[in-house]
């Protein structure tokens, strides 16, 4: 009985309090604030989507959490020409294709056949005189001759019907990148790849704006102002938020991230997909990052939950903003480096 209790114990155990502790681990609590995970374990990590490119290696640590779904595993390619093909159908056989003729044929070589095996032993059973041999051996002669030409017959029947055959094209060694230059089948496949990435200059004005977006996103999340962060990050990135800020207030804890400096903003990438434009930046600044207890006066003893608000830090991440046309950029992902 006492055993029993116990694994029921231990079962209650694994089910509650091993996702509590994983929970807690993802919090992290190193300090820096906004990039490692002191705002709450919903929103910490590497999230958001980058279009098309929300999966690729860039550098930083992989998307985590995304909106946008993995990508199946690629078709096998080929090594010629270094372009996915599909493999030649087989072609059908002849008897395949004409199975009247086939069987016309099949029917002809079993009669002669049979004939030269029975026809032949009968012929000699019947065989008893001199006249009677000579008139068998006439039959057989006119029946071998007969089934000769019939033979031959269905042999240039079907010669002629394997002459009109037309031979299927052969694709086999046709890629892109062996299509004469300026024909169809050249630009209209780079026109098709080219649509799905280009690659975009980044202006000083978009590097401004990029800037301007960090000090903004980090004094929204510190007001913990919603309506700020709409206006400045895409729908998916706002319910990230909106999951760490109410972790916090469940807790009764907020996070403050106060004059920020930014130090070094590096584009690693920009490309557009359609009418939309997106810009990988990497951003490295410094900031008070503190976390407090709303439950307690600033001076009291576990006022301060974690961080230090006299001294700042630096922070490293990887940003991901987007934009419609020529509209306003929006913060799509964040990714901690590598």
């Amino acid at each position: 009985m006492n055993t029993t209790k116990f694994m029921a114990a231990c079962l209650v155990f694994a089910l509650v309090g091993v996702p509590t502790l994983s929970f807690a681990k993802a919090r992290g609590g190193s300090g820096g604030g906004f990039s490692s995970g002191s705002r709450g374990g919903s929103s910490s990590g590497s999230m958001g989507s980058r279009g098309s490119r929300t999966y690729q290696d860039n550098g930083a640590k992989p998307i985590e959490q995304s909106t946008t779904a993995r990508p199946s595993a690629p078709p096998p390619t080929s090594a010629v020409g270094g372009a996915s093909r599909p493999a030649p159908a087989a072609q059908p056989s002849w008897i395949q294709r004409n199975p009247l003729l086939a069987g016309i044929a099949g029917g002809l070589a079993g009669t002669w056949l049979g004939h030269m095996i029975f026809g032949a032993t009968d012929t000699s059973a019947r065989t008893t005189d001199g006249a009677e041999g000579e008139q068998a051996a006439a039959g057989a002669g006119s029946n071998g001759l007969l089934l000769l030409l019939m033979v031959m017959g269905g042999g240039a029947l079907w010669w002629y019907m394997r002459s009109r055959r037309t031979p299927a094209p052969n694709f086999a060694g046709l890629a892109r990148t062996s299509a004469a230059r300026g024909s169809l089948l050249a630009d209209s496949s780079g026109a098709r790849l080219g649509a799905a990435a280009v690659e975009e200059e980044i202006t000083a004005a978009d590097k401004a704006a990029f800037q301007q977006a960090l000090t903004a996103i980090q004094t929204a999340w510190s007001g913990q102002d919603l309506a700020a962060l709409r206006r400045l990050v895409t729908p998916e990135m706002l319910e990230y938020f909106s999951a760490g800020l109410a972790e916090q207030a469940s807790e009764g804890v907020a996070n403050r991230v106060e004059d920020v400096v930014l130090g070094r903003a590096e584009v690693r990438e920009s490309w557009s997909e359609g009418a939309t434009q997106y810009a990988t930046v990497s951003l490295s600044w410094s900031a008070k990052d503190y976390t407090i207890s709303l439950a307690k006066q600033p001076g009291e003893q576990g006022a301060l939950v974690e961080g230090n608000a006299e001294l700042p830090v630096e922070t490293t991440e990887v940003w991901t903003f987007m934009r419609f046309g020529s509209g306003k950029w929006l913060l799509s992902a964040i990714q901690q480096v590598a």
